[in-house]
């Protein structure tokens, strides 16, 4: 969360735009492979590929103290780091979706998502501010080898899950070119085809978009304006901890409570005004308060949205079609990240980073009262029924039948 970020903006003095350039890399694999890698997923077993893409990760945070010993740390050497993580988690993170799915009853995902995400906010809460002390006491490059330490630690423990997976039989023959462009063309196709998913696709992506204009500039922020130090960086980032815990907790109930398509309206309100704090904080004490909120309320906001979004969607599609979907739909909400992160540098470097906290926070509070104008959003009350299978699989199909 902190140790790549840190690595760019202090000890090699990255710009605003430097930094929204390294953010617009690490999501460019997104556009590339999320939707040819949810062919391959639905294909193969999910949770090696999991197990793969931390060992990935771990060795790409291995490199980072490696070219520093070497002289070689640049912001190129992070760009194409960058790049590769963003591959990993392009594929892995599909494959850790639908994982979840594998593990437990469909009708308890939000509650599932909720405890997942309570399941790390003790980490959120831990390491921002050992990531803070070891970077203070050790540089930003060799903070990454407790990374890398972390990772393999995570995929032994990945490793030991018994998981139970549907896969339909293929017949021989059907493992060509032509039918794997088909199941592509398939997996975009149920999306587009199914109206709660093109709702939540557009809702997102705008949502993304200035999620990322934010992101790329906050650390910067925090820095620059602020003038913290990156120990005090960390304390502040356990913010995003407690926030992580006060969405779980409360996240399944008010979802409970007023159903998933209000909740997640909610999500985008505590987001976008936290942003909007940040954006009207004083380079003092308060603002330094107000960077550890937003933290918070980003944090909050984040878990309301994605506990039911990433419920929604799961629940509305057949088993068999899930790593499609949601590479297709992560590739879709990804689509105006990219754009946000340059925009984001853009006006961090030429109108100030105040400019792009702003943007970010008005542009979701537009959001909001787009999404609950939305009679589909705003009357979903409970986890849609999965479309009907027959509808969309068959091998040998590859177009839904008509009516």
């Amino acid at each position: 969360m902190l140790a790549l970020p840190l690595t760019a903006a202090v000890l090699l003095k990255a710009t605003p735009l430097q930094m929204g350039l390294l953010t617009a890399i690490e999501l460019l694999p997104f556009l590339l492979f999320s939707l040819p890698s949810g062919v391959w997923l639905d294909r193969v077993r999910k949770l090696p590929v999991y197990v793969v893409g931390e060992l990935t990760v771990a060795a790409c945070a291995l490199s980072v103290p490696l070219a520093w010993w070497m002289g070689w740390l640049s912001m190129p050497w992070l760009y194409i780091i960058g790049f590769v993580i963003g591959t990993v988690h392009t594929v892995s993170g599909t494959a850790a979706q639908i994982v979840l799915t594998q593990v437990v009853a469909r009708e308890r995902l939000v509650e599932a998502h909720a405890k997942n995400a309570l399941a790390t906010s003790g980490s959120e809460v831990m390491g921002p501010g050992l990531a803070g002390a070891l970077i203070k006491a050790f540089g930003a490059p060799l903070a990454m080898i407790v990374n890398a330490v972390l990772l393999i630690g995570s995929a032994l423990i990945l490793k030991g899950i018994r998981v139970h997976e549907r896969r339909e039989p293929r017949p021989p023959g059907t493992d060509t070119l032509a039918q794997f462009w088909r199941d592509l063309a398939l997996g975009v196709r149920f999306c587009a085809h199914t109206k709660l998913l093109v709702t939540l696709a557009v809702l997102m992506g705008v949502w993304q978009m200035a999620h990322y204009s934010a992101m790329v500039v906050q650390i910067l922020f925090a820095t620059r304006t602020l003038g913290l130090s990156e120990q005090a960086v960390g304390l502040c980032y356990m913010g995003m901890g407690v926030g992580t815990i006060l969405g779980s907790v409360f996240g399944r109930r008010v979802s409970h409570r007023i159903g998933p398509g209000p909740c997640l309206v909610v999500g985008y309100a505590i987001t976008g005004a936290g942003w909007l704090i940040l954006a009207v904080a004083p380079a003092n004490a308060l603002g330094v308060a107000a960077f550890a909120l937003m933290l918070m309320m980003f944090t909050t906001g984040a878990v309301f949205i994605f506990i039911n979004f990433l419920a929604l969607r799961q629940a509305v599609t057949p088993e068999p079609l899930l790593g499609r979907m949601t590479a297709t739909m992560r590739w879709l909400t990804l689509l105006a990240a990219g754009p946000g992160a340059l925009l984001g540098g853009w006006l961090g470097e030429h109108v100030g980073l105040r400019a792009a906290l702003g943007f970010a926070g008005v542009t979701t509070l537009g959001l909001v009262v787009v999404a609950w104008r939305l009679k589909l959003i705003r009357e979903l009350r409970q986890l849609p029924e999965p479309e009907r299978e027959s509808e969309w699989l068959g091998l040998e199909a590859d177009v839904r039948p008509a009516g």
